[in-house]
């Protein structure tokens, strides 16, 4: 492996504080600092690990906006904001970007916490404009004049969000800016110099100015010759450009712009911001993901999301992985349901790898449905799918189905539609942080009638709840699992079909009962072998349904043991709120039982180790065992557990 550690020579980025002192510096000067902001992006990632092509896709525009634009009185505003680390070496946080996504160091994505140039966070996509619009809004009832602008990706644009906000946008006619970043769906033309001569005319003062004019005479015609003026003004243009579709928004459409020359972005982006008379702009921006890094531009996914990683090979630094991942048993999984049963379909929302159905859709072309980011449309298109006898299985990350819930709600829950939601990266994320950790999925479902949920507590589990999804047809079911690897069982070639609302025990005791349901099973085995050296008995049991409840295995638990201890790796209001509320009201809280349920605390994480967010939201198996002592009014609860706490 090549040294990564020696820094590139970045002698004009040296002298910059921060974006203010950008502001006189030439055309050629910003060509010199694209190209050691890129420099500096790839040096600082391949120390870290963290989200790399689309940074340095958009690293000349970046320049070019700070260069333009007076920020932080400016708002600048990234969708997601993966595509950001360059916008963070420009803004003051350079010496910090070996921290990023670590515990106590910066966001992968933009965080208002973190700097006053993020005057949005995000993690999700598609939030921008309508964010935008909000500030540009206010501004406006402030009697302010500062710029907003938006910087969208194309992906971003296939989310029904974007248009709404863009149709709101151009109805209110607030001064909103809006750059659309193509990188991936070529939807723009070639670009090259008469594209840019046009742009640069199409948003001049003279041309704005002449065509608000033509707009006061055509105001005095009758109003179908207003209509016919202004429909043949915006249709020729939009021939000659595009962005007809963005006209008919409401958008006054410039573009498209080669995103990595910094002499056609620059005036352009100077004349929109000095043209004060026009409402919302639509700026189109072709870029290259991975732009100027060679092993980035030669992969598949330009370099989306990386570990550490050889600047001089693009080698990433990848542990071996001691087991298959949750997210690949998954796919294992689905794939051999498919291959007997040609019902089972499967859905993502532009999330193919991220969900391991770019596999299934190897070996199932025609049964792989990519809906773009769109949550909503995927839950309701698979909730047709099922009207007509098919077995849709719904691809979504926990957190990202956050997004639909509406749909769940109306479209499948009411409907009792037998539509399977495979929910990875249930739990805790790691480097992601909050915007990414599949915290409420059990609380934001299990409140919802004809629902089945299970969690997977292992691999094996996993399969045989596939299988179990796959072969329910009486309402909708979901499974949920966790991020990273798992416990490295041995698979089979299918699942099984579990009993629905059935339990299981592993281990049998008689005074401390620990009901896990998911992944803190292992904890749970762990924290029960601590009991055990202190001479306390103890049951393990995995619920594997968190709805319906298996009433009557948490019946035997509450009436058999003087302790019983829910653990969840999920926030309050979920699995252990519904145990609880089952105990109340069968009356087997009026015999003293000691019960404690352990949850998420009522906090945000933001990005660390997953096992550091076990440890610190109090979900590790010292912490399950410490409950148990406490709750039995022991003392010395710490001696009780330190051989683990140590371990």
């Amino acid at each position: 492996m090549t040294d990564t550690s020696v820094p590139p020579q970045t002698p004009l980025l040296d002298t910059l504080a921060a974006p203010k002192d950008m502001r006189g510096l030439s055309d050629e000067q910003l060509v010199q600092l694209s190209n050691e902001v890129r420099a500096e992006t790839i040096h600082s990632v391949s120390r870290t690990g963290g989200h790399l092509g689309a940074g340095l896709g958009v690293v000349e525009l970046t320049v070019a906006l700070h260069h333009v634009f007076d920020t932080p009185t400016d708002r600048l505003i990234w969708d997601v904001g993966h595509q950001a680390y360059p916008h963070k070496i420009l803004t003051g946080r350079r010496k910090r970007m070996t921290t990023i996504r670590q515990k106590d160091g910066l966001s992968g994505f933009t965080s208002r916490s973190e700097s006053e140039y993020d005057p949005f966070g995000a993690g999700h996509s598609s939030t921008s404009i309508s964010a935008g619009l909000g500030m540009a809004v206010a501004r406006d009832l402030k009697g302010e004049k500062n710029n907003v602008v938006c910087v969208i990706g194309d992906g971003a644009m296939s989310a029904g969000m974007a248009y709404e906000a863009m149709n709101n946008a151009g109805s209110l006619k607030s001064r909103l800016i809006v750059i659309l970043n193509d990188n991936d769906m070529s939807i723009a033309p070639p670009v090259g110099a008469m594209s840019a001569y046009l742009s640069r005319l199409l948003s001049s003062k003279p041309y704005i100015s002449l065509r608000q004019a033509m707009k006061q005479i055509a105001s005095h015609f009758p109003k179908p010759l207003e209509e016919a003026a202004r429909k043949a003004e915006e249709y020729t243009r939009g021939m000659v450009t595009g962005g007809t579709l963005f006209e008919e928004l409401g958008f006054y459409y410039v573009g498209p712009l080669d995103g990595h020359r910094i002499d056609h972005l620059v005036p352009v982006l100077k004349n929109v911001r000095d043209a004060a008379a026009v409402g919302p702009v639509l700026i189109h921006v072709v870029t290259q993901k991975g732009k100027g890094y060679g092993p980035a531009e030669q992969s598949a996914d330009k370099f989306h999301g990386v570990t550490k990683f050889d600047v001089v090979s693009g080698a990433q630094v990848k542990a071996q992985a001691q087991a298959p991942s949750y997210t690949s048993v998954f796919a294992k999984a689905l794939i051999a349901e498919a291959a007997a049963d040609d019902k089972v379909l499967a859905i993502t929302a532009a999330m193919p790898s991220g969900t391991g159905l770019d596999k299934f859709a190897e070996k199932f072309p025609q049964r792989c449905f990519d809906v773009g980011i769109a949550e909503q449309h995927a839950v309701t298109f698979a909730a047709g799918l099922a009207t007509e006898g098919f077995k849709p299985f719904c691809a979504i990350y926990s957190t990202f189905l956050q997004r639909a819930y509406d749909q769940v709600v109306h479209d499948i829950a009411v409907q009792n539609l037998p539509v399977r939601f495979a929910l990875d990266r249930a739990g805790y994320v790691g480097a992601d942080g909050a915007t990414h950790a599949g915290s409420f999925d059990l609380a934001y479902l299990g409140c919802l009638p004809n629902f089945t949920i299970m969690a997977a507590a292992d691999e094996v589990e996993l399969m045989h709840m596939v299988a179990t999804a796959a072969a329910h047809n009486s309402g909708p079911i979901a499974v949920r699992y966790p991020r990273g690897e798992g416990v490295g069982l041995a698979l089979p070639e299918r699942g099984s079909v579990l009993p629905i609302g059935k339990g299981r025990i592993l281990r049998e005791g008689s005074t401390v009962a620990l009901l896990s349901i998911g992944t803190r099973l292992a904890d749970c085995l762990k924290a029960a072998d601590a009991l055990a050296a202190r001479g306390l008995s103890c049951t393990v049991a995995d619920a594997r349904y968190a709805k319906p409840l298996d009433t009557e295995l948490i019946g035997q638990l509450a009436d058999h043991h003087e302790v019983l201890i829910t653990v969840e790796e999920g926030a309050s209001g979920g699995f252990g709120a519904t145990v609880l509320g089952y105990l109340a009201s069968s009356g087997r809280l009026d015999r003293g039982l000691k019960i404690r349920n352990l949850t998420m605390p009522d906090v945000f994480f933001e990005q660390a180790k997953p096992e550091e967010q076990i440890q610190a939201a109090g979900l590790g198996a010292a912490n399950i065992a410490a409950a148990a002592v406490g709750a039995l009014g022991l003392d010395a609860a710490k001696d009780a557990v330190s051989g683990l706490a140590r371990a």
